[in-house]
């Protein structure tokens, strides 16, 4: 369903002569520059809407992938890596305000837990992966967490009570139990994997 929106899009974007790594650049810079700036500030509901639509773009960068027929591993390294760019700008842009005119030292010490969960949610699929793992589970990826801070962020302007400190509790408690959930799941995947080996070791050395 999705694919039916990105599609078209992503054929427009390749007609014009962009690059999926130039859309990612483009989506990910936005994405910080935004931040950064409304955020400080104390204009949360302009930040989210102007970040969210950079965030949008920056999906496009594999239906323009495709269109070109041009996808690539550092492609997909590139994207990843901006991604916990543009991640940590999010983050880094609210942090600073609750330090300054939000004036919410427990928000912001919040907000710097979501900002290191949310790399080690990240960081623990990436190591396991060089293992030679797949560690993919979890309550929080990226996509539910930008969900959540996103619409916390924006409605809090608006003057929905309390939808701000919710948001980034129930965030912190996903990033959390996702952080748990990918250690134990890259623990027995590994475990299974040490054993298989040595299955193949003893059939080996029976063979012989």
């Amino acid at each position: 369903m999705i694919s039916r929106v990105t599609a078209p899009l992503g054929r427009s974007l390749a007609r014009i002569g962009l690059t999926p790594n130039i859309v990612t650049i483009i989506g990910a810079a936005g994405v910080v520059v935004s931040a950064l700036y409304f955020y400080p500030r104390g204009q949360l509901y302009a930040g989210s809407v102007v970040i969210t639509v950079f965030a949008l773009f920056d999906m496009l960068d594999g239906a323009v992938a495709r269109a070109k027929d041009s996808a690539s591993a550092f492609g997909a390294f590139l994207d990843s890596s901006l991604d916990r760019v543009a991640d940590a700008a999010i983050l880094a842009g609210l942090m600073w305000w609750f330090v300054g005119e939000g004036d919410d030292p427990l928000l912001a010490g919040l907000t710097l837990f979501c900002l290191i969960s949310g790399f080690m949610v990240s960081y623990i699929k990436a190591r396991a992966e060089g293992l030679g793992v797949n560690c993919d589970v979890g309550v929080a990826e990226r996509t539910e967490r930008l969900i959540i801070i996103l619409v916390a962020v924006g409605l809090s302007e608006l003057g929905v009570p309390y939808i701000l400190a919710g948001g980034l509790w129930l965030l912190a408690g996903m990033s959390l139990i996702t952080v748990l959930q990918r250690l134990v799941e890259t623990r027995a995947r590994l475990n299974d994997s040490e054993r298989s080996r040595d299955e193949e070791i003893d059939k080996a050395d029976n063979d012989a």
